[in-house]
C-alpha cells in the first residue's frame, strides 16, 4: 500500500533519500550493525577497524551503521568493543568516521548498554531494570542488579554524552539500540521489567525511559544531526513486548522526531534477527516486513528493514510500494565489502554469497551463532587487510578455528 501522507512514487535502492534532519542518503542501501569485536583494550577504536570501515565507505552503501559502541566501560556486550564515554579517544573515533564518509557514505554511530546481558568486566554484577537473569544459558550466570533512580539518571546522562562526542567526532549521527534484548529493550519488555516506579508496570511507564533518552539525545545533538532507533517489532517470546505494544512506542518516537526506525526483533532468547525464530513473512524473504507494513499504515517517519533481504527484485518491490525507506543488510557485508555497489550495478544478489557453515548437531543453536559470528568476525580482519575476495566458509574446521580466536582473543578483554 502507497505509505500514508505521501504520493504513489518510483523508487528504487540507487534513488537518494533526504531524511526530516536534512542529511541526504545517496541510495537507500545500508549496511546494518554487526559487532566488529575490533576496539583497542582501552576502548579506542583500532587501526584495523578504520581500515574495515574505508574498505565499507568505498563499497557502496549509502548508510553505515557501526556495530555496538559502549556508553560505558563498566558494562561491555563482546569483547572489544569499542568505548565512548569521554573524549580521550576522540582523535581515533574521528579518523574511524572520516574512513567510512570519505567516498560520500553517511556514518552513524550506534551507542548501547547491554544491560542484564552484560559478559564483563566479570568481576562487576550487571544490571537490569529488576533483579532477574535472562533465560539464556551463559548469559543467567550473574543475577543482575536493578538500576536505582540515581542510576537511571547517569545512564540518561551516558547516552546523551556519547552522542554527543559522536557528533563531535564527524558521525553524521547516532543509532540508540533499544532492540535485540540490551538494557532498553529490557525495559520495554513485561518479562524483564518488574519495577513498580515511575519505569515500570504500564506501557507507558515501561517506554519511558526510551523517550526519555530520545529526547534527551535529540536536545543535545541538535535538529541537524541524524537520530536514529533500532526497536524491536516483538520479543517473540510468551508475555514479553508485543506488536501493537511496539507500534505504540514507534510512533512515541516519530512524536519525538526520530530520522529513521530500523524494525528488528527477538532477543537472546528468541533471537528472530537471525532468522531463528520465523513468522509468516519469512516466506516473503524479510523477516520483519508485516510490522513495517502496519507501522507504514499509520506513519510517515523513514523506515529501514534489516533481517532475511536477500534479493535486488525483493528490495526495489518494497521500496516502491513505500513500505519501507531503506534496505539493510548484515552479514552480506561481511562477505563482500562492496555488495552494495554490485547491486547497485545489478552484478550481484546477496543469496548467492558464501553464509557461515552450520555444526550438524541436533540442539547446538547457541553454538552455531556463536560460532557463525565468530566465522563473520573472522572475515572483518580479512576485509580490513585488503583481501579483495573474502575467504568461503569452508569446513567445520573454519568455524571452530574462528571460535577459538575470538575466544582467546576476548580472555585479553577483561
Amino acid at each position: 500500500m502507497p505509505p500514508k501522507n505521501r504520493a504513489p512514487r518510483t523508487i528504487a535502492v540507487g534513488s537518494p533519500l533526504t531524511l526530516p534532519c536534512g542529511v541526504t542518503l545517496p541510495n537507500r542501501i545500508a549496511k546494518a550493525a554487526m559487532s566488529e569485536q575490533l576496539g583497542e583494550i582501552n576502548g579506542a577504536p583500532s587501526q584495523t577497524l578504520t581500515r574495515l570501515y574505508s574498505a565499507w565507505g568505498r563499497g557502496g552503501a549509502g548508510l553505515l551503521i557501526t556495530g555496538n559502541v559502549m556508553i560505558d566501560r563498566r558494562a561491555y556486550v563482546e569483547p572489544r568493543n569499542v568505548t565512548l564515554e569521554d573524549d580521550r579517544h576522540l582523535e581515533a573515533v574521528g579518523n574511524w568516521a572520516r574512513a567510512g564518509s570519505r567516498e560520500g557514505a553517511v556514518m552513524v554511530m550506534q551507542i548501547n548498554h547491554p544491560g542484564r546481558v552484560a559478559i564483563g568486566p566479570l568481576n562487576r554484577l550487571p544490571v537490569g531494570p529488576s533483579a532477574l537473569r535472562p533465560g539464556t544459558i551463559g548469559y543467567n550466570l550473574r543475577k543482575p542488579r536493578a538500576l536505582p533512580l540515581d542510576d537511571i539518571a547517569d545512564l540518561r546522562r551516558r547516552f546523551v554524552r556519547s552522542a554527543e562526542l559522536a557528533v563531535e567526532a564527524g558521525f553524521a549521527g547516532v543509532q540508540v539500540h533499544a532492540a535485540h534484548g540490551y538494557l532498553l529493550s529490557q525495559f520495554l519488555s513485561p518479562i524483564a521489567n518488574q519495577r513498580t516506579d515511575r519505569y515500570g508496570g504500564s506501557p507507558a511507564n515501561r517506554r519511558r525511559l526510551l523517550l526519555d533518552i530520545i529526547a534527551d539525545v535529540r536536545a543535545a545533538i541538535g535538529p541537524r544531526a541524524l537520530l536514529s532507533v533500532k526497536l524491536n517489532s516483538a520479543d517473540f517470546q510468551t508475555g514479553g513486548l508485543d506488536e501493537r505494544e511496539s507500534l505504540d512506542i514507534a510512533l512515541a518516537l516519530e512524536q519525538l522526531g526520530i530520522d529513521l526506525l530500523e524494525v528488528s526483533g527477538g532477543n537472546y532468547e528468541a533471537p528472530a534477527m537471525t532468522g531463528v525464530v520465523q513468522d509468516s513473512t519469512r516466506a516473503r524473504e524479510a523477516y520483519f516486513l508485516r510490522y513495517a507494513e502496519n507501522l507504514r499504515a499509520e506513519s510517515a517517519m523513514p523506515l529501514m528493514l534489516t533481517g532475511g533481504v536477500r534479493t535486488l527484485e525483493f528490495m526495489n518491490d518494497v521500496l516502491a510500494q513505500g513500505a519501507v525507506d531503506v534496505i539493510g543488510l548484515g552479514r552480506p557485508f561481511a562477505v563482500r565489502p562492496d555488495i552494495a555497489a554490485e547491486l547497485l550495478a545489478g552484478t550481484q544478489e546477496p543469496q548467492t554469497l558464501p553464509t557461515a557453515p552450520r555444526i550438524p548437531i541436533k540442539g547446538t543453536t547457541p553454538i552455531n551463532s556463536y560460532l557463525q559470528l565468530a566465522w563473520h568476525a573472522a572475515n572483518f580482519r580479512r576485509i580490513a587487510a585488503g583481501e579483495r575476495q573474502v575467504s568461503g566458509p569452508g569446513a567445520i574446521r573454519t568455524l571452530v578455528a574462528a571460535g577459538t580466536t575470538v575466544t582467546a582473543r576476548a580472555l585479553t578483554q577483561f
